[in-house]
């Protein structure tokens, strides 16, 4: 027999939040700018797969160095043809795609040397990219949604301050996004005291590269648990993850694979927020996101 359910104010609430348990919907994160192959910003947030874009690197900054954008093929900074990208920042945003500066790298020459010094970048970083002023800003007037910290030189000192610095200036207006992708082991020994602040939105946690905490042979599902159950964010956290065999020394996880196995395990925690990609020239070439997007 049919149960006809008497009107309420708190049902269409109701029913809209029994739907959304049905299914632990997730984004996807990705890198853009190390490869001049990869197509154009506007292009990878034209693709409707991501919604975050980090814009990566800022690989040379601290330490009483001038700070240097590397966007390998993508434009030339020396000759300050980078502010290009101005209008397709505009375009990402107007997509509803959070587009930020990612710090550091693999690669590069960066560190903090005083909390003095993490206060002068800090300052660089807002009125070059963020939403100061500068007659120097090398991407151009656009004004990036937040910095994302890919700190790997093993040198944790001064970016909790870095963080802390960067995040008062959420006071002034727009807020500033304050993203991190640490190693999967825990805890991380770049980011580690920056991620105790709880000062980040969202985390994304590399697994790859590092066989301890990979799929299949790691403990991914370990290191996952500790890390979304030890770290404090106001957002979530992003499974990272190789878009090709090519992207990373280890740790690929096949589109099927992370599908059928590994998301149902990561989906269980609270916090999680879905994937990220390493990186958009790899996911181009691949179509690992396109692959994966449903099921994220």
């Amino acid at each position: 027999m049919a149960c006809k359910l008497g009107w309420s104010p708190l049902l269409p609430i109701l029913l809209l939040a029994g739907m959304a348990g049905i299914s632990r919907a997730g984004n996807i994160a990705v890198y853009w700018g190390q490869n001049g192959g990869e197509g154009s910003l506007a292009d990878a947030c034209n693709s409707g797969l991501y919604t975050y874009v980090m814009i990566s690197f800022l690989s040379t900054f601290g330490n009483g160095q001038t700070p240097a954008i590397n966007l390998a093929g993508h434009c030339d900074p020396p000759s300050n043809n980078c502010n290009v990208f101005s209008s397709e920042i505009t375009t990402c945003q107007s997509n509803n795609v959070k587009v930020l500066l990612s710090l550091g790298g693999a690669g590069g020459s960066y560190s903090l040397s005083s909390t003095e010094d993490a206060q002068s970048v800090a300052t660089y970083l807002w009125d070059n990219f963020l939403g100061g002023s500068s007659p120097s800003r090398p991407l151009g007037d656009a004004v990036l949604d937040g910095i994302d910290f890919d700190i790997e030189n093993g040198n944790p000192a001064h970016f909790d301050e870095l963080a802390t610095f960067l995040s008062q200036y959420s006071a002034q207006g727009k807020k500033v996004y304050l993203t991190a992708a640490p190693q999967c082991p825990y805890p991380d020994a770049s980011l580690g005291p920056a991620l105790q602040t709880g000062l980040f939105d969202d985390v994304w946690v590399q697994f790859y590269n590092n066989p301890q905490c990979e799929y299949p042979g790691g403990d991914l599902q370990g290191a996952w648990n500790t890390w979304t159950s030890s770290v404090k964010v106001s957002g979530s956290f992003y499974l990272g993850v190789p878009a090709s065999t090519a992207a990373a020394g280890s740790g690929y996880i096949s589109p099927a694979d992370l599908t059928s196995t590994v998301l149902p395990g990561v989906k269980t925690a609270g916090n999680y927020g879905g994937i990220m990609v390493w990186d958009r020239n790899n996911d181009v070439q691949n179509s690992y996101s396109s692959q994966v997007k449903d099921s994220v």
